[in-house]
């Protein structure tokens, strides 16, 4: 199973931000399979496309990534959530690992530093398969 590509849900609001992450992830070793606009889709689709890894904006409206990433990790625990987020303070960051985040992407980002914190991700899941 090691060429098999890892599936990921992309949650953003802003549809130019889900479109740069998706291009950024093709041809790599991800398989986009969903994509959401806010918290309330985002715990919808992981549910019912149960991805490996969801790429989670934190501000976003309806239900912010926070709130989103407790329900995911609640009904998915072995769903690994990357927050992506233009604010580090670090009670953000904080909660968001006690709450079961794997990992944080700071916006404006780069393909290297996506693709650096999804493969660290990815190596984790890979060696729980």
């Amino acid at each position: 199973m090691p060429n098999q590509k890892i599936t990921v849900l992309l949650v953003d609001d802003n549809d130019m931000m889900r479109a740069v992450l998706r291009a950024m992830l093709r041809g790599e070793h991800y398989e986009v399979i969903g994509e959401s606009r806010n918290g309330t889709q985002a715990v919808e689709h992981a549910d019912r496309l149960k991805p490996d890894i969801v790429c989670l904006d934190i501000q976003m409206p309806e239900k912010d990534g926070l709130q989103a990433l407790c329900e995911i990790k609640a009904t998915r625990s072995e769903t690994e959530v990357v927050m992506i987020t233009g604010s580090s303070d670090m009670e953000t960051v904080q909660e968001a690992i006690q709450n079961g985040a794997s990992g944080f992407v700071i916006k404006p980002f780069n393909a290297a530093s996506v693709l650096d914190t999804l493969d660290r991700v990815s190596n984790r899941l890979r060696q729980k398969r």
